[in-house]
């Protein structure tokens, strides 16, 4: 189970993005990455076809390692925090911000 789930907001914690805060579009818990609105922008090169007669280059997420990202609890101060998992009465896991005093996260 990943720490960041599609539709949280995290931070950048350490790269070239750090600071950056934005929403997760995608995790790929496979490879251990996540993509990040407009956090992780690469270009790749398109060659020329029937279809796009120049070529040229597009723009394409690039998927962030999962170590890289912190989870905001707070939105409005931007404070992140580690997440844990529980297991409630009935079983069911919810996941628990560690530093805002095991805060359940939606």
């Amino acid at each position: 189970m990943a720490h960041v789930k599609t539709g949280d907001i995290v931070k950048v914690i350490a790269g070239k993005h750090k600071g950056t805060t934005g929403k997760v579009v995608s995790v790929d818990t496979k490879a251990g990455t996540a993509k990040v609105e407009g956090v992780g922008i690469g270009h790749r090169h398109i060659k020329p076809s029937q279809f796009n007669p120049q070529g040229g280059t597009r723009e394409i997420h690039v998927g962030l390692p999962l170590g890289k990202l912190a989870l905001i609890v707070d939105e409005k101060t931007g404070a992140t925090s580690r997440v844990g998992v529980k297991v409630n009465d009935d079983g069911t896991k919810v996941r628990v911000a560690r530093q805002q005093d095991n805060k359940e996260i939606a």
